[in-house]
């Protein structure tokens, strides 16, 4: 093989490696504090980024030796990262991504033998899109979890380790230059490298997060961003000097229109929260077509991203610097990311982590406009550098990678299918299983991942209404997986997400055998946590009931606004079932607002109730319905059989 296609593929895993060993850090980091609702030391854990200062101490010039022993770091922590508790997978991703990050300035400043002259920004950029297309796939097939973090596809990891170790090594003995130039032109450039890793980390290496925006359509985002980083790459793959054609103010219109459709995707699904409790509570139905422009073209102009990179590898390769010379501009872009991963969980926890957090309250725009926007004006700040020339010899074997591109894209769009597919299901006589399950992002009372688990809850209940709560998890906290497209993809269920995720709330989905009909979310005053409720409805057995899903914090003027609200909202209704984590308690005044007109399905069956025993102060999550309905059965499954930190609750109901 082509010594260019052996560098292309190499960089391809190692992007792959670092993008999943630092989402798999967050969210080990995220989970732990999860368990205390608030920031502690274990946060400190983001300190494995800043390995790159370790260089300081290395010779000017460092020997093949360091590179084969940070690869072999890099590797072992990613193999052994999906067969961990969460503890040990915050240590082990901790390894990888330091490794990773020391790995970082080093290839950026080395040589192999008979490579001097490839175009390394060229083969780095096509080796991120590649990384970006397995990624897509592997959390495609396993239903938005990353398929080989997960210790039935661990051996994919192992594999792709394998493979980096053979290609480095075929790759021949590595030179690292020893150089000690001007650093003013290197550093704004790895500062501009890193917003782009952190926008693919963010999104695009999980379109399952854009998707989850916008409420728009999944298997066409998903195609649309795994098809677009194909064409970018045949074609760059085909005439590698075209983006020599490009001034410094075209590609910095090119980035400027991106960074502007980015935001705006994301603004125009943004809530006007009521502002105060006398405030109307906000309705938000399905986006129109306009809210949706946006979106479609962030998704035809993102690949500027892959050429930005190319730019800005070949800038540092120009500047002709040591590792060591690097690390400012490697601190200072470690750095802009943390500030962007703590900007974005801030907007979802503003209620916390006082006094910093609340400022980010509705900004979960602002470290993509950040991102997007420090891009353009780095990249496009001057012209870009002629790039390094290839020879004839290196040019890469179009042929293998059509063939892989073609195939990966097309396995890809197959998965988007296969995981979305939704059962018949035949109605029971005249009665129904509802759940209310507040799944603490998947995580059992330990902090220990247990979507298993709870999937495995939810078969052998078999509800026909599923409300989840705590179940936004499509975001780098939580490593951007899908839980609701988890579940429901398993089960066969549809699906509503419920408010999404451009809201910073927890979470309030409903999953149904049955087609969900008038979806739409319900905010109201909040001084905590964003108060949204899902609103659904569900044709069965002749009859027509609405599914209210809630989860309710804050103060007590918050609650009381909660309360009424609902109240307001099925005045007017019959067939009603408003379930959820109420975080209310029987002596509290909205719940006793709430009971004195709704049944609740725990009381109401007490005498025949069947689980366990459930103390007052635990009972907070609530099934409550119409009078017209006949509660036939109660049940509460209390940690840890309910794999989660809550009871699980759920009934049949007849009417």
């Amino acid at each position: 093989m082509k010594r260019f296609n052996l560098l292309a593929l190499a960089f391809a895993i190692f992007f792959l490696f670092l993008i999943q060993m630092l989402g798999s850090l967050i969210r080990a980091i995220y989970v732990l504090d999860l368990l205390k609702t608030s920031l502690d030391e274990k946060a400190l854990g983001l300190l494995f980024l800043f390995s790159p200062l370790l260089l300081l101490l290395a010779p000017r010039r460092p020997s093949a030796p360091l590179f084969w022993v940070l690869f072999g770091l890099l590797i072992v922590a990613r193999g052994l990262t999906p067969y961990l508790n969460t503890s040990g997978r915050m240590l082990a991703a901790g390894v990888g991504t330091g490794a990773a990050s020391l790995l970082l300035p080093l290839l950026l400043s080395a040589d192999w033998p008979e490579s001097k002259r490839a175009a390394h920004g060229l083969a780095a950029s096509l080796g991120m899109a590649l990384a970006v297309m397995l990624s897509i796939f592997l959390r495609t097939v396993d239903y938005s979890l990353d398929y080989s973090l997960q210790p039935e596809g661990g051996w994919v990891g192992w594999g792709l380790g394998i493979a980096l170790g053979v290609l480095v090594a075929k790759l021949g003995r590595v030179e690292a230059r020893g150089e000690q130039g001007n650093t003013r032109a290197a550093t704004p450039a790895i500062l501009g490298m890193y917003m782009v890793i952190g926008l693919m980390y963010f999104a695009f290496s999980a379109p399952a997060v854009i998707a989850r925006w916008t409420e728009g359509d999944y298997r066409l985002i998903v195609g649309a961003v795994s098809l677009l980083t194909a064409i970018w790459m045949t074609a760059t793959m085909r005439r590698p000097e075209w983006s020599e054609r490009i001034t410094g103010k075209g590609l910095m219109l090119w980035n400027a229109l991106f960074t502007l459709s980015l935001s705006l995707t994301i603004l125009a699904h943004r809530v006007p929260f009521p502002p105060t409790p006398d405030s109307p509570p906000i309705v938000i139905g399905p986006p129109s077509w306009v809210q949706q422009i946006p979106l479609a073209v962030t998704l035809l102009l993102f690949p500027v991203l892959f050429l930005d990179l190319r730019i800005l590898w070949e800038r540092v390769r120009q500047a002709g610097l040591s590792p060591r010379a690097l690390v400012p501009g490697m601190m200072l872009g470690n750095l802009a990311l943390i500030l962007m991963v703590f900007a974005q969980i801030f907007s979802n926890v503003w209620g916390y982590v006082e006094p910093v957090s609340p400022w980010f309250r509705n900004k979960f725009c602002l470290p993509y406009l950040l991102m997007a926007g420090l891009v353009t004006l780095i990249v496009g700040g001057r012209a870009a550098p002629t790039p390094e020339q290839q020879r004839a010899s290196e040019k890469p074997s179009i042929r293998i990678w059509s063939a892989i591109l073609g195939i990966l894209f097309a396995a890809t769009l197959v998965a988007t299918v296969l995981t979305t597919r939704v059962r018949a299901f035949a109605p029971r006589d005249h009665t129904l299983v509802v759940m209310t399950y507040n799944i603490q992002q998947a995580n059992d009372v330990f902090g220990e991942a247990s979507h298993d688990r709870q999937l495995a809850l939810m078969e052998k209940i078999s509800p026909d209404i599923i409300a989840l709560q705590e179940s936004d998890s499509v975001r780098i906290s939580l490593n951007n997986v899908d839980l609701v497209r988890y579940y429901a993809g398993k089960l066969g269920y549809h699906a509503y997400y419920g408010p999404r995720t451009v809201t910073g709330t927890f979470g309030t989905a409903i999953l149904s055998k049955f087609p969900l009909e008038n979806t739409h979310s319900v905010f109201t005053f909040s001084d905590q946590d964003e108060i949204g409720i899902a609103v659904a409805e569900v044709h069965v057995g002749g009859q027509r009931f609405t599914i209210y899903n809630v989860h309710p914090d804050g103060s007590d003027t918050a609650m009381l606004v909660f309360a009424q609200t609902l109240l307001d909202l099925i005045d007017s209704k019959d067939h009603v079932i408003a379930l959820g984590d109420y975080n209310l308690r029987p002596y509290e005044q909205p719940y006793q607002m709430i009971a004195a007109k709704l049944t609740n399905a725990w009381e109401s069956a007490r005498e025949t109730a069947s689980g366990e025993t459930i103390s007052e102060e635990d009972r907070i999550d609530h099934i409550f319905l119409s009078p017209s309905f006949t509660v036939l059965d109660a049940t509460y499954l209390l940690p840890p059989d309910s794999a989660t930190d809550h009871p699980v609750h759920w009934a049949t109901i007849g009417w």
